[in-house]
């Protein structure tokens, strides 16, 4: 086979691998800004791309999992978009943190009130979520996603480890490690010792500086004191001086 063969062969394999490709990158994700660590609070951002060339996205339904409860959850504003936050009562009443909750958030829906995401285009939606589970490692939400000629694509398949991802796999959110502090009570303690640290280093300063000025004026004092005994003196030694020439 000559060289241009080749090469032609080269760019027609390379172009099917990314036409084969594309659709993997084309789906519903859910990202934290910084870290989402077991036991604390996060902001995540669920990004929803538009993959049709001749409809808008006009609403998103994504759905928290039950089984890991969240107490909290907070949308922020969006705009061109209605939000709507649905919570429901847990099939069985749990404990997070020493609190006791029998209902928490199912269901949380954007529905546009304008455009939409148009082709070609995609939108963040973020919410703060907490306090997250400390015994997963992590998170699965089933998506919905209405596009305005009335398609619905349903982001509901759980990956698996060690499987190819599935068609339209379903947001999933990676927990990292617990991290000190994270109620905030390591973090006081290591504040205080921090701030106990720098007074004294402030206390040690101000009495190795103090020190000094309390000598100086103490050698200032007796040098005064010198020198007026020495002035007192040669007065007492010009006036006798005086006399004896006199005399004389």
């Amino acid at each position: 086979m000559k060289a241009p063969h080749i090469a032609a062969a080269g760019v027609l394999a390379a172009s099917a691998v990314l036409v084969l490709s594309a659709p993997a990158f084309a789906h519903v994700t859910v990202n934290p800004e910084g870290t989402a660590a077991k036991g604390g609070y996060a902001t995540v951002n669920f990004k929803v791309p538009n993959e049709r060339d001749n409809a808008s996205t006009t609403k998103l339904e994504v759905n928290f999992p039950t089984e890991h409860p969240l107490a909290s959850v907070m949308p922020a504003p969006v705009d061109g978009w209605k939000i709507e936050v649905t919570k429901s009562k847990l099939a069985k009443p749990v404990e997070l943190h020493g609190e006791k909750i029998d209902e928490a958030v199912s269901k949380v829906t954007w529905t546009a009130d304008g455009k939409g995401i148009e082709p070609g285009y995609f939108q963040k939606f973020p919410l703060s979520i907490g306090a997250l589970p400390e015994n997963t490692d992590e998170l699965v939400f089933k998506a919905l996603q209405t596009y305005s000629n009335k398609d619905v694509v349903r982001w509901i398949e759980v990956p698996q480890e060690g499987q190819e991802e599935p068609e339209a796999p379903a947001p999933v959110l990676a927990l990292s490690a617990a991290e000190d502090g994270h109620h905030g009570s390591a973090a006081s303690d290591t504040e205080s010792d921090d701030a106990a640290d720098a007074q004294a280093a402030a206390n040690e300063s101000t009495e190795q500086a103090s020190s000094p000025s309390d000598t100086s004026d103490t050698t200032a004092r007796v040098l005064g004191i010198v020198g007026i005994v020495v002035g007192v003196a040669g007065v007492a030694y010009g006036v006798l001086a005086g006399r004896r020439r006199s005399e004389a």
